[in-house]
């Protein structure tokens, strides 16, 4: 796509090797679409997450699954700056969509790390704040921070005030692969 790594353009990238199960608006269909809901927001984020989560209230959501088979490793949707990332302790249910049938929101019970981006900042995508919520599945046992500015060189642990770059890879789900969920705030993506 041309221009994509351009900084400023306004594009969001999905995970590498994942199948898109949901997007649109959190009020309207996600009840419908996927197995969380507004309501669902603050536990999906965390009981403890920082105050800002405010700010997607009314927005949008993209979820990603990474299956078995595909890439596990996950890239940074957007370029910006982390406001914060932080885990959120759960269980281990499985997020395969046939599975989730039977377990109600598995996404706000698993565990899972919330990293906080802020893209309204110098070569940011300016969209805003995005919240990239990595949620383990069960038999994934960790989620290892390992952003690259290049390639996959030189990995080190996403931090908040850490710059992200569109498409580097952040993070890696060991063994095997999940779900990310993407929140975005409301009128900044369609």
């Amino acid at each position: 796509m041309p221009g994509i790594d351009r900084p400023g353009a306004h594009v969001i990238v999905a995970q590498g090797g994942t199948v898109v199960v949901g997007f649109g608006p959190l009020a309207a269909k996600l009840v419908e679409a996927v197995p969380l809901a507004m309501a669902f927001i603050p536990e999906l984020l965390g009981k403890s997450s920082p105050p800002q989560v405010r700010a997607f209230e009314d927005g949008c959501f993209a979820i990603f699954r990474l299956t078995p088979e595909k890439y596990h490793y996950n890239h940074a949707p957007v370029t910006g700056c982390v406001d914060s990332v932080y885990t959120v302790d759960g269980r281990y249910h499985s997020c395969n969509p046939a599975a989730t049938v039977f377990v109600a929101a598995p996404y706000d019970k698993n565990r899972r790390v919330v990293t906080i981006i802020n893209t309204d900042v110098p070569d940011g995508t300016g969209i805003g704040r995005v919240a990239m919520v990595e949620v383990v599945a069960m038999m994934i046992g960790d989620i290892v921070q390992c952003y690259s500015a290049h390639h996959y060189d030189a990995p080190r642990a996403v931090a908040p005030g850490m710059f992200l770059k569109r498409g580097q890879p952040k993070s890696l789900y060991r063994p095997g692969s999940s779900v990310d969920v993407l929140l975005f705030q409301k009128n900044r993506v369609r």
